[in-house]
């Protein structure tokens, strides 16, 4: 950098005499009065030390605030709060996890606003403050770049990679008595060996990808790894590259474009992405004030290939695609191949065509990416699906999946503990579709996941014998015939409230529905029948139930009807 007085800093509240307060207090601080006319840049990461996702941003903030330093900038670092989802699985802590995506959204965007900083840097590595920080950026909209913290390097056990899903699947396996309970343990231990996020394709690495394609990550973030130079490196560039933004005057009003989303939309079709993806992309989208409905991932579905051979439902992980040129590397074939689009501008100064054609190649003889030629599905892998059971719509990952029809008789429960209860008791039989209903955004409230049951299913090997479908969430790392984010939800009235246990639900994957055959009469009198349970109303869950929209809408928090405007 070199002439600051060209800058747009908002920061002048440190300049003038009536300003002396201020100044005073950010003297304290140890600025001096030449670090008064530099701008000052957020550095905000979601460390924690009770999660390997992001148990080591703390060291990454302190690259990143050397970057500002180098560029010129007073760099000023927060920290926010993070929930991970591995964490808190199968437990009551999974009802704070989606809501801590609009809690971290709104604290880093009240941070940089209230503190006037001129730009931040956001650095996330769990899949709900990713997508909170990229909420933070559409709304504070000053010059902003997001570090993803990096991808856990896989497990290892006799010679074979394992990663947390293998754990949830091994309980299954162990309540099936295929494995002792010592296979169990010895997985437990060598399943995450250090710092990153879950090593699959799951929820946050899905994330990672959409947030590079979207060009608001530099080249590479998405996929070094979290315990590699590579990824120290990256964050001492992005101090010095949101400078540049500032410098230039780019803002992610001006990044965060249709068809920026539609490259992510693409990213993650082609690399089988999480279910989770749906969410966090409407949220963002909303943020932006880009249009963009729960129908646009049909659009993608229908026309971009699934390419990558990556876990929960293929064979590598996410460390190994970084091997072979990683994520800039597929966007680039995708791009040479007429399906990313290539005039969006990104947060290098640089349009995405002008990055990608100074990205590797996929490495010659590799097994990750599959050509267009020979996809591993001739379409992508998450579909919308809509009926009487989803008026707004719902979700599936079809990766892996050979089922495209399923017909069977509901098991319905009112609670996760009481569908794992009912798995591991042997009262789930193939061919059942097994319901898991009061979970959505209002009812669980939170939308819990439920990669404990689908692991378990998968486990005790009915993962596409028997459907699981529910109004709450699944992980990234869930795979098999399981539906989620069905809408309406049951706190909402949505038809799964009515839904009892032996009416026949029916899945159809080529014809895109899920409906239950339950005639209008008879739906009519159960609704008359049921009393829908109240919203819960204490704290933050509270309020997140009687804010949130329908996760066909994203679950956002900030979404106003035309007449409450």
């Amino acid at each position: 950098m070199t002439d600051k007085k060209d800058l747009r800093i908002k920061s002048h509240v440190y300049d003038g005499i009536v300003k002396a307060p201020n100044r005073a207090m950010m003297r304290a601080t140890g600025m001096q009065d030449d670090d008064f006319k530099k701008p000052i840049v957020g550095v905000i990461s979601t460390w924690a030390e009770n999660t390997p996702c992001n148990m080591h941003l703390g060291e990454l903030g302190g690259k990143a605030k050397e970057g500002v330093k180098t560029a010129g900038g007073w760099p000023v670092q927060f920290g926010t709060i993070t929930v991970s989802d591995g964490i808190s699985m199968g437990t009551q802590g999974m009802r704070y996890s989606l809501p801590s995506r609009d809690i971290i959204a709104d604290s880093m965007e009240a941070a940089v606003g209230g503190h006037n900083c001129d730009a931040f840097v956001a650095i996330g590595g769990c899949d709900k403050n990713m997508p909170g920080s990229l909420i933070a950026m559409a709304n504070a909209d000053i010059p902003a770049i997001f570090v993803y913290g990096g991808t856990i390097s896989p497990g290892t056990l006799d010679g074979k990679d394992i990663d947390l899903v293998s754990v949830f699947e091994a309980v299954g396996q162990w309540n099936n008595g295929d494995i002792p309970e010592e296979e169990v343990t010895a997985i437990e231990r060598n399943a995450c060996p250090g710092p990153g996020a879950c090593g699959g394709m799951y929820t946050a690495n899905t994330m990672a990808s959409a947030i590079e394609a979207m060009g608001m990550s530099l080249p590479g973030s998405a996929s070094h790894p979290g315990d590699s130079k590579e990824k120290r490196e990256d964050v001492e560039k992005a101090g010095e590259a949101v400078l540049n933004l500032l410098e230039k005057g780019i803002y992610p009003k001006d990044i965060l474009t249709r068809e920026a989303f539609e490259n992510a939309l693409t990213v993650i079709m082609a690399l089988g992405g999480s279910t989770n993806s749906v969410l966090h992309l409407l949220a963002i989208a909303h943020a932006a004030n880009v249009e963009m409905t729960i129908d646009d991932f049909n659009t993608f579905q229908a026309k971009v290939p699934h390419l990558a051979d990556l876990k929960p439902s293929g064979k590598y992980v996410f460390k190994d695609l970084s091997n072979v040129g990683g994520v800039s590397a597929v966007m680039k074939y995708l791009w040479q191949n007429g399906y990313i689009h290539g005039e969006c501008m990104t947060v290098t100064g640089k349009t995405v065509a002008e990055n990608l054609a100074e990205a590797p190649d996929l490495a010659e003889g590799q097994k990750i990416i599959m050509p267009l030629e020979h996809p591993k599905r001739e379409d992508g892998p998450l579909i919308i699906l809509h009926g009487n059971l989803a008026d707004e719509g719902a979700v599936i990952k079809v990766s892996g999946v050979k089922v495209r029809h399923h017909e069977g008789p509901a098991k319905v429960f009112d609670t996760e503990e009481a569908a794992v209860d009912a798995v591991l008791a042997d009262e789930v039989v193939d061919g059942d579709v097994l319901v898991v209903r009061y979970q959505g955004p209002k009812g669980g409230p939170g939308m819990p996941e439920m990669l404990s049951l689908s692991g378990m299913l998968v486990g005790k090997g009915q993962g596409e014998t028997v459907a699981l479908m529910t109004d709450g969430r699944f992980s990234g790392g869930s795979h098999g015939l399981v539906i989620g984010h069905i809408a309406p939800e049951a706190q909402d009235g949505g038809n799964i409230a009515y839904l009892h246990t032996g009416d026949t639900v029916v899945i159809d994957l080529d014809m895109k529905e899920l409906t239950m055959k339950v005639s209008d009469e008879e739906l009519a009198k159960r609704k008359a029948e049921t009393t829908i349970p109240p919203l819960y109303s204490r704290g933050v869950l509270g309020k997140y139930a009687h804010l949130v929209s329908s996760s066909a809408k994203g679950a956002i928090t900030d979404f106003w009807k035309p007449e409450d405007r």
